[in-house]
């Protein structure tokens, strides 16, 4: 299951003991819309395993600014507190399902 990333909550999730995938978006964003099952599938399939969640950019500025992103959507995967891996654009569900083995 996705959970909402906000500026309150990420550093919580950030710090915790999973890994925390985060795909910065927007609801007016084509290539977001495409791969938002995908990344809902991964949530279900790796729940308890990592965190997934989803950053809407509008409206946690702060965020997009933190890292930098300049286009979406924008996948950081966090290992430990710290970034560790990155995707830009609509990508595979092979892609990504391997970036996120890469995190266990």
């Amino acid at each position: 299951m996705e959970v909402q990333i906000t500026s309150e909550n990420f550093k919580t999730l950030r710090d915790g003991s999973l890994p925390l995938v985060v795909d910065f978006w927007a609801t007016w964003c084509g290539p977001c819309r495409m791969i938002a099952p995908v990344i809902s599938e991964l949530a279900n399939e790796y729940d308890g395993k990592i965190i997934v969640g989803k950053c809407d950019v509008e409206e946690n500025e702060d965020l997009a600014l933190e890292f930098g992103i300049r286009n979406i959507p924008t996948i950081i995967f966090f290992k430990n507190g710290d970034a560790i891996d990155k995707l830009v654009g609509a990508v595979s569900k092979a892609k990504l399902d391997e970036k996120f083995k890469a995190l266990l």
